[in-house]
């Protein structure tokens, strides 16, 4: 298949969409990120591009905790809306119905059915985004939306955002199970 050769930009990949939280002057405060991913097995690490401009960036450098939220389609505009609002400017706090868990500065969602508090290990900045490093403490999943503990993707329908269109999409169906659909294959 004939290739062609595209400039460099941040959409080599689907990426997921996470509320990130963090309490910022005693209220809690959420931005969506797609810039986020795993990076470590064991303990779980995640790491969260975002620019350090962005209001709950305060939060997570002062109180060194942040949460992550996996909005599914029916928290669409409202996690959009926080994307286009700024918590300098508006109070998020009323936004949705928050927990949290045992690191306190981490507010969660209720509505999202997976979330996660992290403790800030290490930022690394560059030309435009800081790399916050989380070190993931908890999660919490809806009773539902697991299966002897363990997350049911199709439950949870999470959200993932595309570039350069612009648009926000679920997840797609369930393929074959990894570590194992390779061993039929004969090169």
């Amino acid at each position: 298949m004939l290739k062609v050769k595209i400039d460099p930009g941040p959409f080599v990949l689907p990426m997921p969409v996470a509320l990130v939280g963090a309490e910022v002057n005693g209220k809690p405060n959420f931005m969506p990120a797609a810039f986020i991913g795993i990076v470590n097995f064991k303990p779980a690490m995640v790491a969260c591009g975002l620019s350090p401009a962005h209001y709950t960036c305060d939060g997570i450098a002062a109180n060194g905790t942040f949460s992550l939220n996996l909005p599914g389609p029916e928290l669409v505009e409202a996690t959009d809306w926080c994307g286009l609002k700024s918590g300098k400017n508006h109070d998020k706090a009323g936004v949705f119905k928050t927990f949290t868990g045992e690191l306190e500065t981490a507010p969660m969602i209720e509505d999202c059915r997976l979330t996660a508090e992290c403790r800030l290990v290490r930022t690394v900045p560059f030309e435009v985004d800081t790399v916050y490093f989380g070190e993931v403490v908890s999660i919490y999943l809806d009773q539902d939306a697991s299966v002897d503990g363990a997350p049911v993707w199709e439950k949870i329908n999470p959200l993932f955002f595309t570039f350069p269109d612009k648009g926000y999409r679920t997840l797609g169906t369930r393929i074959a199970e990894a570590w194992s659909v390779g061993k039929k294959f004969m090169p």
